[in-house]
């Protein structure tokens, strides 16, 4: 960190900006918070799973620059994953163009009518007994899922991406482009699991749920999708957990609000004090209603980590994480 700009080794599971169902537990909230580093500016994005490298600028003249090196292809990124499958030993390039299916859910594929981009892939090193390659990235250009979408072509998947490495993509999943279904069936197959098992592992998970209240869930004469629970009795201990986990966050609220740190605005925080006589329930409320299913650990983290950004005289890695180390056993 300088007088310019902040670098850090951002964790998995953590988004980089508030979005979605994330506002506190986000990387610049954290920064403002936890460091009184606050009005940064965005220079670049990593997925919500993706681990590693991640920049702010400080000024806005020094994001400036640095974004205007990223657009000009200045700025060489370095990123490693490991995949299924035993990875070609020759360096492969893959210059086929990302189309955005959906931005609501935020899904991608190669398509001759996308955008032009490119990413070249080197091997490391392949394990027979787990059948997993740990594989270097180096994407020349910034397209959504650039590198997760191109190694779902080429056949070798990130081994825990929630939604390229899946068979909704086709029995393939998706290798060479084959998916089998039109772009309106995909959406509608992603929404479906995602109902079902909670488990799209998206940025914030992205502009999904305004799109799930279209989806049968209020009107009580419908069906509603799997894991939503229509029982009254449920709806109460829901209601009762939600009393009792915010009296829980009480003795924290009051402390945070005593740093009076308001994250990124640099204004005093409101009063949060909970009056529970002021909570509302309506049991034909979606959001009322949504029971979320807590993740589990390996839910929380996608094996592909950016490892090295470096442009015009200067240069920034990180630690590579551990699942890099191709002897490394994934934990039962």
């Amino acid at each position: 960190m300088d007088d310019d700009i902040v670098v850090v080794n951002k964790p998995a599971s953590i988004p980089v900006h508030p979005c979605g169902r994330y506002r506190h537990n986000t990387v610049v909230f954290v920064l403002a918070k936890e460091h009184n580093l606050r009005n940064l500016r965005t220079i670049h994005r990593l997925d919500r799973l993706t681990s590693g490298l991640l920049m702010f600028g400080r000024t806005p003249r020094y994001a400036r620059i640095m974004e205007a090196q990223i657009r000009n292809r200045q700025v060489n990124k370095q990123y490693v994953c490991r995949v299924e499958g035993r990875f070609p030993e020759q360096t492969i390039e893959c210059n086929h163009p990302i189309e955005v299916v959906s931005y609501k859910i935020g899904v991608c594929k190669v398509s001759n009518k996308g955008k032009n981009c490119s990413t070249t892939f080197q091997l490391v090193g392949y394990n027979e007994k787990t059948n997993i390659s740990v594989v270097l990235c180096f994407p020349h250009s910034g397209r959504m899922h650039q590198i997760r979408v191109h190694l779902q072509y080429l056949g070798f998947p990130v081994k825990n991406d929630p939604l390229y490495n899946h068979v909704v993509f086709g029995p393939e999943k998706g290798r060479g482009g084959v998916i089998g279904k039109s772009d309106e069936q995909l959406i509608h197959d992603l929404i479906n699991i995602h109902n079902a098992e909670n488990w799209l592992g998206m940025d914030g998970d992205s502009e999904l749920m305004p799109i799930l209240k279209d989806v049968d869930v209020v009107d009580e004469g419908k069906k509603s999708p799997p894991g939503f629970k229509k029982s009254e009795s449920m709806v109460e201990q829901q209601h009762q957990l939600q009393i009792k986990g915010r009296q829980a966050n009480q003795l924290q609220l009051q402390y945070d609000n005593a740093l009076n740190v308001s994250t990124q605005t640099g204004q005093d925080v409101p009063d949060m004090d909970f009056d529970a006589e002021k909570l509302t329930h309506d049991p034909h409320c979606y959001e009322c209603r949504v029971k979320f299913r807590d993740p589990k650990p390996k839910d929380l983290i996608m094996y592909l980590h950016a490892w090295k950004y470096s442009g015009p005289g200067w240069s920034y890695e990180t630690d590579l994480p551990v699942w890099a180390n191709v002897e490394w056993m994934e934990p039962e």
